[in-house]
């Protein structure tokens, strides 16, 4: 479908600036605008990058109704904005967390529901609970933990499955990104609103301003070339626990399908990453990083495991596969590449950014 306007929410983020560039590449002559308040550290170098692409940007922020409002109508809405991280709340106030991911979408699917747009939200893997996944049998192989049986309730060795029980505690992160869902379904039933919704798994790729509890690809490459600390936390500390790697451009590449067949996507809820081929343990992760850098780090290790740590997450790609013919097409080689290609070129521009 050709949409005239796109408003992508959290647009000046890693993941929201990608895809407002794409789309405007896609479709030049759509307007596209991002709309960002420039909270986290580094959102600020997307601005340049968004207005030389050609899209539109926004200082506001999706808390705000009347921010989301000047944005004027959209024929769609990519709501990407978010506190992103899953230990926020833990020991402090969750205000932030909460009104930017429940309030922020509120906001968003009243300006839908005014305005007629279309909404494709992007959720997250961490609506799944935390006690069920560390039940989930896990065994040490090499250098990762591998599944003991072929399959379980919603598992699999393709990974996790839209169909893993819900019951249990999952953080304020993601019971804000499961109480989304929910409110997306009700606008749905009661307002006619067209959605498809994506649970994300970990998303990498240049322009991530990597953190320990977010955007750990590229922190990992950021400390094998440039140097700093790095440790295995949780979960005693071996650096075994698995995480799917899924390239910001085959999200794109997905939310392309998506919203060009709303007969397949309206209604829609999908496990979204790297699936079981793109999966990595940390210890796997940095051999890929001294591999490509050369470079070989003294790794610490922290063994206490924090209470919304989980040791293994591998999206089950089955559903929006069938659905839209959908497969990740990067693997680990090039996301990494990617990363670091990124930050040998932008490394002045982004040495106080990374505290380099």
């Amino acid at each position: 479908m050709a949409y005239r306007k796109i408003l992508v929410t959290g647009g000046a983020g890693f993941v929201g600036s990608h895809l407002a560039l794409n789309w405007k590449r896609e479709f030049p002559s759509a307007e596209v605008v991002a709309l960002d308040n420039l909270k986290r550290r580094g959102s600020e170098l997307a601005v340049p990058r968004l207005r030389a692409g050609g899209v539109t940007f926004l200082h506001g922020d999706v808390r705000m109704r009347d921010d989301v409002d000047a944005a004027g109508p959209a024929d769609l809405i990519v709501e990407c904005s978010a506190e992103p991280s899953v230990h926020a709340g833990y020991g402090q106030s969750p205000d932030y967390l909460v009104n930017t991911n429940l309030t922020g979408l509120i906001n968003c699917l009243e300006h839908a529901r005014r305005t007629g747009g279309d909404l494709l939200f992007l959720s997250s893997s961490r609506v799944y609970p935390i006690a069920g996944l560390r039940a989930l049998p896990l065994v040490r192989e090499g250098d990762r933990l591998v599944l003991a049986e072929s399959n379980g309730p919603g598992w699999s060795a393709a990974g996790i499955a839209e169909t893993f029980p819900l019951t249990g505690a999952r953080s304020l992160y993601g019971a804000t990104k499961l109480a989304a869902e929910l409110l997306i379904e009700e606008y749905r039933a009661m307002y006619g609103l067209r959605a498809a919704i994506d649970r994300c798994g970990v998303i990498a790729g240049p322009w991530q301003m990597g953190k320990v509890d977010q955007g750990f690809v590229a922190l990992w490459m950021v400390r094998h070339l440039f140097g700093g600390a790095l440790s295995y936390s949780g979960f005693g500390g071996d650096g075994v626990q698995v995480r799917d790697i899924l390239h910001i451009d085959d999200l794109f590449a997905l939310a392309m399908l998506q919203t060009a067949d709303w007969a397949r996507s309206d209604g829609a809820v999908f496990n979204v990453g790297g699936g079981a081929g793109n999966s990595v343990s940390l210890r796997e992760l940095t051999r890929h990083c001294a591999e490509l850098t050369g470079r070989r780090l003294d790794i610490g290790c922290d063994a206490v495991t924090r209470p919304a740590d989980i040791p293994y997450y591998v999206s089950d790609n089955s559903a929006v596969t069938q659905a839209t013919g959908w497969q990740p097409q990067r693997g680990i080689d090039t996301i990494l590449r990617d990363i670091h290609d990124w930050l040998i070129a932008g490394r002045a521009q982004l040495e106080p950014i990374l505290g380099l």
